[in-house]
């Protein structure tokens, strides 16, 4: 008679946890290794390196060569987030190890993000808040006039998921939409072949492109200038996708209109020239910030793993 001896827990490198409530679950499931909390993290890879099979990791994070070279058995890298720009997702390939990030549980977030960023931006929201806080309604009466949504031409560069829900959004406000991409689609708006095309023909060009050496500063000088000095610029995608100095610049002479920023070139520690402007609206790369969210994208990490660990295809591959 063959004994049934319960198979080891995989080995699981956690080097961005997720949630409480998901972190319960992968202990139950996994050996975690804690590289997050490692005081020293070469010991630590030295140590566990080779026993490690799969690996919890962020966006914001990522997954490298280095790290990669250094776990010679993995076999799932689960990142949490949709962008992928900071994973080395070629040499995975080449390795034969699958990675999975958290795509579509998070569009309904960033998608109200950028409406909520596109009303600050025309309605002045924060600027209203201050007025009233200071009491300046009281001294000196009716706040400037704002600018209205109704009407007014919505762009968005990479109408993928994120964008498809931004322009059902905007459509429910009156927006004009249109978009630039890679390759025109079957919906019912207006398409241009590049950036700066797109931004010489609306008022508002919302950025939701990955992000990645092939949408490096995209958005140029060149955009801006197309953009004029009335139009603003949501970015939803990537610091990188900006070419920042030259948004600065234009920003400080007044080229556009100004800036909605959820995303930076160097996170968290954003060029301080913004902080001098005053036709910037300042958000902390929080657009899928809900509690709702991140508990869906913490699930979705879980049952990546779990699913190849049981021997099933990744319920999101990249």
């Amino acid at each position: 008679m063959s004994s049934t001896q319960p198979s080891p827990r995989p080995d699981l490198l956690v080097i961005r946890a997720v949630l409480p409530a998901q972190m319960a679950q992968l202990e139950q499931a996994f050996t975690l290794h804690r590289h997050d909390q490692a005081e020293d993290k070469k010991a630590l890879l030295a140590a566990i390196g080779p026993r490690i099979r799969g690996v919890v990791t962020s966006g914001l994070i990522g997954f490298d060569q280095a790290m990669l070279s250094a776990l010679p058995a993995v076999e799932i890298v689960a990142s949490s987030g949709v962008g992928t720009d900071t994973l080395d997702i070629a040499a995975c390939r080449q390795r034969g190890v699958h990675v999975t990030n958290t795509p579509g549980v998070l569009d309904d977030d960033v998608a109200d993000l950028g409406i909520g960023l596109i009303l600050n931006a025309l309605r002045r929201l924060g600027d209203g808040h201050d007025y009233t806080r200071q009491g300046n309604w009281g001294r000196l009466g009716m706040m400037p006039l704002t600018t209205s949504l109704t009407g007014k031409r919505l762009g968005i560069v990479g109408l993928g998921r994120i964008g498809h829900e931004l322009a059902n959004r905007a459509t429910a406000l009156k927006m004009k939409i249109s978009y630039a991409g890679r390759n025109r689609q079957a919906v019912p708006y207006d398409y241009y072949r590049g950036p700066a095309e797109l931004a010489a023909n609306v008022d508002v060009l919302a950025l939701s492109c990955p992000g990645g050496p092939a949408t490096r500063h995209l958005i140029d000088a060149g955009v801006m200038e197309a953009l004029g000095p009335k139009g603003w610029i949501v970015n939803l995608s990537r610091g990188s996708v900006i070419d920042e100095p030259a948004l600065l610049d234009t920003l400080e002479r007044r080229g556009i209109g100004g800036a909605a920023m959820d995303v930076f070139e160097n996170e968290p520690h954003i060029d301080p020239r913004f902080f001098k402007l005053d036709n910037v609206i300042l958000y902390p790369h929080h657009a899928s910030g809900t509690t709702e969210t991140r508990n869906a994208m913490a699930q979705l990490v879980v049952d990546n793993l779990i699913a190849h660990f049981q021997g099933k295809p990744p319920l999101t591959p990249v």
